[in-house]
């Protein structure tokens, strides 16, 4: 009795994956993301928190730990 070897494609070879992902998002644009972060130099980072800090269009502000959940939910919820 003679049997069939099935080649199995790239395709069906890899494994599906378990993570899930922002609207928008997917494993190799996380990858990227990290990658960016992962290379910068420390003037780079500095130069970009420094930006972000000092964007008008953004508030930063301090919440204590124990009502971030909190915090997130609300806003989460006015997101929509």
């Amino acid at each position: 009795m003679k049997t069939k070897i099935q080649k199995v494609s790239r395709k069906t070879a890899k494994k599906k994956d378990p993570n899930r992902y922002p609207k928008g998002w997917n494993r190799r644009k996380v990858e990227r993301v990290i990658a960016h972060y992962e290379n910068q130099t420390d003037e780079e980072a500095i130069a970009e928190d420094e930006a972000a800090y000092n964007n008008p269009s953004f508030t930063m502000m301090q919440v204590p730990n124990e009502l971030v959940p909190r915090v997130q939910k609300l806003i989460s919820k006015r997101a929509g």
